[in-house]
């Protein structure tokens, strides 16, 4: 003990000082807490008693960082006074000077010196009043206790003894500092690991091997683990970088249970009954450097309805009471919130059997009873806390036993929480998960499904787009024709009852007539000022010549024997021109009514003042007129640079500092590359996650730091058919990275392992063609599940990290995707439950469907090979995105697509004008929706095809000439008999009632498919 022993002088100072704090505060008060003690005991007796860690192991630890043996403690409001022995004293020598005042008194081996001592210990405590406190519960033992005994005996007819447990607790033992609960943490991911990365397996192959194992030789196996170092650093929940495994030792179990005898106490052991497949409950403790933390769970093995139902019912529970736990709260409303959800569900017989006590608290002491959780306990919880919230049902009967060892059984869930201000509690054992797919296994099913049967009903609804994907044949002028035509009514109603629902939307949303003028926001008039004293002026204007002030972004002009400045924004441009001896120099101004131009938007205070337009100097000085000429061109363009880079920054934002994990080691990802790059440089680094956001470290020690505040989407993409697998994060706002501002940042790592030897080793001496090829396309297999599993895992790690967001991993579904050209190049467009997204190939595309008013398809027309798509945002301001060149084949998927999340959309056969649709919509949206809305759109479609009816019906044809055409057209048909009879019952009850023109216009269109038949029946043939 002599050399490692080092007590933290700062932290006993400032937990001494925070005990005598809330002593002094609840004595001004009514002395609730401390019931009106002015001293209390903490003796401490030999070491064999100390592996109870009961209140007076707990308050050694929490002052001093050890047990100290055979050592008395003495506590006042003012000092401290301690009795310990030589050795011990020397480690207790450096604490004095304190705000506290402390005395070490020496014990020896002169007796009658050791009485003194203790006479000095029952004067202060005399000399302070009457109320003594002791730890009323505790029977420490030994010689040191017994003369400790024998000398408090002489005083206690004058003074009275108080129980000091309670309030220890509550304003010493109770809330926990940063330091405390870091080592909760680490303990409680000691925990989980043991859980849920070896448990389970463990178990698993336990059951699934049909293995004859006892419940104590597989608590052993898991005590043995406290033994491998290594298993602790694989943990997947990474502990802090300094953990030290021979810190870590047992404070409950482990212990495994089943077969129908359970025990749900703390109190339980594991017996030598085999492992049963049924109900099985595990539950561990873990104490780190002295803070303890619990984890129990229940695993169901082939369970039936009811014992699922009720895991259900406890899990609800469970986390009702966890939602529960805030700063404020009475402990007894946590067990009472408990049972209410009880009542409430649809099993409220289970009442009998939830558990009495839920937990209590933990941190020093395995259990507090002073926080135990139960119907009664009034104590209210703070900020700092840690407790151990177990749930159980105890006892239920089994209406479906598996077996004789089924008939009874109990459930159990164990979680270690901290209490936190105005939010919901972290929970530290979340590591293992306790959710009913995660403890449900289910090993008869996987033996009794050789009969897939049911899986062919299905509903309509359910992949209608993916199935539309697979075409019958490879000729795009039949394609049109396979459309399910259910499918197409089921469509077509579908869109009547969106668009109706946006119209009324539209007319609610814009009651009044609101817009903006012109349609466009009016932009107020901007002053300029150049200087604002006579002073400012440069010194060449005494000259009266022309000066360029580039400082002040000002032209000084002379006119009239006086400098007039004029701001560099007023001018339009400057031109230079030679006419014999003389150099002419024109500035033109800006001034109202001067262009029709796009850009000819400068507001103007009065613009029915008079004004300048423009000034011509003359000069036979050249080359001058030539420079300033330059000079002024050069400031125009660099007002014009910096007023573009205004504007364009506008919408960047400040993000608040990254509050980084100082505590332990951040969740991180290496080996990264980031896009768009700091320095348009491909340099690699890693990602971490902190407690309010993400950071980028690349090798160079460039950071880019991401707010989880200003997340509005994450997207996981798999490198399933690509080369990369990403992590991309699409902001709210934008922010810089380098010099360049992006709204979306992406990490990546390629799926191709550059490092990978492929073209020699030692199996090319011995393998050789197809075997080795097989091998490593099942190597590269394996290397992409583990990149996208290890990339899955870290996107759901910044999901939980950021829980209180409100946003999740979204995942692209590639099966509903299709090509189209967002902006300059032909990508692969992917739908996610969110969003449709582009994030292979920059520039990058994340269209937020929620955003989305309107979809319009144009180009939809018989003979062309692709269409294009437009959304409308319901922010009418934001000019409407374009994905064009998208191939025809993906029209019906995309249809469905648009239909099943409830997108609005119309088809037309033009390209229309969408600035100025816009722009009539903006000047006057309640008018806009007056007229109809959005239904010009399918309008326009409809007035299309009314007018290529008219011309197609201004073609007659003779009886005769009809009558040839069907026959050729029926000789010449390719189609089999089926096929054809099909079409004949389908057209048939469209045609019913058509007129004469429309009967012309179908055997037209007949002729024209015939004679394309006729031209491809050769290569039909042959096929």
């Amino acid at each position: 003990m002599a050399d490692e022993v080092k007590i933290d002088g700062q932290t006993f100072h400032n937990r001494l000082s925070s005990l005598n704090s809330a002593w002094k505060a609840d004595r001004r008060s009514n002395d609730a807490l401390f019931a009106g003690v002015s001293s209390f005991v903490v003796l401490m007796g030999k070491n064999e008693d100390a592996g109870t860690y009961q209140k007076s192991n707990a308050m050694h630890y929490w002052l001093l960082g050890y047990e100290f043996p055979a050592t008395l403690m003495v506590f006042t409001p003012d000092a401290l006074w301690i009795v310990t022995t030589v050795k011990k004293a020397k480690h207790l020598e450096g604490l004095k000077g304190g705000k506290t005042p402390l005395e070490i008194l020496v014990r020896g081996k002169d007796p009658e010196q050791n009485a003194k001592h203790f006479e000095r210990c029952l004067d202060l405590i005399k000399s302070s009043g009457k109320k003594v406190g002791v730890l009323a519960k505790e029977a420490p033992s030994g010689p040191f206790i017994e003369e400790w005994k024998k000398a408090f005996g002489d005083i206690s007819k004058d003074v009275e003894e108080v129980d000091i447990a309670p309030a220890l607790s509550i304003a010493a033992l109770a809330v926990k500092d940063e330091t405390e609960l870091r080592n909760m943490r680490d303990s409680a991911r000691a925990s989980t690991g043991i859980m849920s990365e070896f448990f389970v397996e463990e178990m698993s192959e336990i059951l699934d091997e049909e293995k004859k194992v006892t419940h104590k030789q597989l608590t052993d196996k898991m005590d043995h683990k406290l033994d491998e170092p290594k298993f602790f650093q694989n943990l997947k929940s990474k502990l802090t970088s300094d953990f030290d495994t021979q810190q870590l030792d047992w404070i409950y179990g482990p212990v495994v249970q089943s077969g129908g005898s359970y025990d749900l106490k703390l109190t339980a052991q594991s017996d030598e009954n085999n492992l049963h497949a049924g109900t099985i409950i595990a539950g561990l403790g873990l104490r780190y450097k002295s803070y303890a933390s619990m984890v129990a769970r229940t695993y169901l093995v082939d369970p039936n309805d009811a014992q699922e139902s009720n895991y259900k019912l406890l899990l609800s529970v469970h986390e009702a009471m966890i939602k529960e736990a805030r700063e404020g709260v009475a402990i007894k409303d946590l067990y009472n919130k408990a049972i209410g959800a009880i009542k409430s569900s649809k099993r409220p017989e289970m009442e009998k059997h939830f558990v009495k006590s839920a937990g209590g608290g933990i941190g020093l002491e395995t259990r507090d009873s002073v926080l135990a959780i139960n119907a009664k306990n009034t104590r209210v919880l703070k900020d700092g806390m840690t407790l151990y919230l177990s749930s159980g049902f105890a006892d239920i009967e089994n209406p479906k036993p598996q077996d004789k060892k089924s008939k009874t059984y109990s459930l159990g869930i164990t979680d270690t929480i901290r209490i936190r201000r105005d939010q919901d509690p972290a929970v530290f054992t979340n590591g293992a998960a306790s959710d009913t797919g995660s403890v449900c296994f289910f090993f008869k099913d996987e033996e009794e499904e050789p009969q897939p049967k049911k899986q062919t009903k299905k509903d309509p609804m359910v992949g209608a787009v993916a199935a539309t994907n697979i075409t019958k044949t490879k000729l795009r002028a039949e394609r049109t024709t396979q459309a399910d035509e259910g499918a197409e009514a089921r469509r077509r109603e579908h869109q009547k009852e969106l668009a109706n629902k946006k119209q009324q939307e539209g007319l609610t949303t814009y009651s009044e007539a609101v817009g903006d003028e012109n349609g466009v926001t009016q932009k107020k008039f901007k002053k300029f000022e150049s200087y604002k004293r006579d002073n400012q002026f440069p010194s060449k204007v005494k000259d009266l010549a022309i000066v360029v002030d580039e400082k002040a972004s000002t032209i000084v002009l002379p006119i009239m024997g006086r400098p007039v400045p004029f701001h560099i924004q007023t001018v339009k441009n400057a031109s230079k021109t030679d006419e014999g001896d003389f150099a002419y120099l024109r500035i033109n101004f800006l001034s109202p009514g001067q262009g029709v131009g796009r850009k000819d938007d400068q507001p103007f205070e009065d613009p029915t003042a008079h004004f300048v337009r423009s000034l011509t100097f003359r000069s036979r000085d050249v080359e001058r007129m030539d420079l300033i000429a330059e000079q002024i061109t050069n400031l125009r363009k660099n007002a014009v640079r910096r007023e573009q880079e205004k504007k364009d920054l506008e919408d960047v934002v400040e993000q608040d500092k990254l509050v980084e994990v100082r505590n332990r080691k951040p969740n991180r990802l290496d080996t990264i590359f980031v896009r768009p790059a700091m320095d348009s440089k491909r340099i690699s680094g890693e990602v971490e996650i902190h407690q309010n956001g993400l950071r980028y470290i690349d090798h160079r020690g460039s950071k880019i730091d991401i707010l989880f505040s200003n997340v509005k989407h994450l997207f996981f993409q798999p490198c399933t058919h690509e080369l990369i697998v990403i992590i991309h994060v699409h902001l709210k706002n934008p922010i810089m990275i380098g010099k360049k501002k992006a709204k979306d940042v992406q990490f990546y790592r390629e799926a191709t392992d550059m490092q990978f030897d492929e073209t020699g080793n030692r199996k090319r001496k011995h393998r050789y063609g197809d075997e080795e090829e097989f091998e490593q396309e099942q190597e590269e297999r394996r290397r992409r599940a583990q990149l996208d599993k290890t990339f899955k895992r870290f996107a759901e790690e910044i999901q939980t990290a950021a829980r209180d967001e409100g946003w999740g991993v979204d995942i692209p579904f590639r099966e509903l995707g299709f090509n189209g050209v967002p902006n300059r190049s032909n990508v692969f467009m992917q739908p996610t439950a969110d969003c449709l997204v582009q994030l292979t190939e920059p520039p990058f595309t994340v269209l937020t469907l929620d955003e989305i008013e309107v979809a319009h398809l144009e180009r939809v027309q018989f003979g062309l090979k692709n269409f294009d798509m437009v959304f409308v945002f319901k922010d009418f301001h934001r000019m409407p995105v374009h994905i064009n060149t998208i191939p025809v084949e993906s029209l019906e998927p995309v249809k469905e697509w648009l239909d099943s999340i409830n997108i609005a959309y119309s088809e037309g056969p033009l390209n229309l004008n969408w600035s100025t649709i816009m722009k009539t919509i903006t000047t006057d949206p309640h008018q806009f929706f007056k007229d109809g809305g959005w239904s010009f759109l399918a309008a326009e479609s409809d007035d299309e095809g009314s007018d290529e009816e008219e011309e197609e019906s201004a073609f007659e044809m003779s009886d005769s000439e009809l009558a040839v055409s069907e026959e050729s057209s029926e000789d010449e048909s390719d189609f089999d008999d089926d096929a054809s009879a099909d079409e004949g019952s389908a057209s048939d009850e469209v045609s019913a009632g058509e007129d004469w023109d429309e009967l012309e216009k179908k055997a037209k269109k007949k002729d024209r498919e015939g004679a394309l038949d006729d031209e491809d029946s050769g290569k039909k043939r042959k096929r």
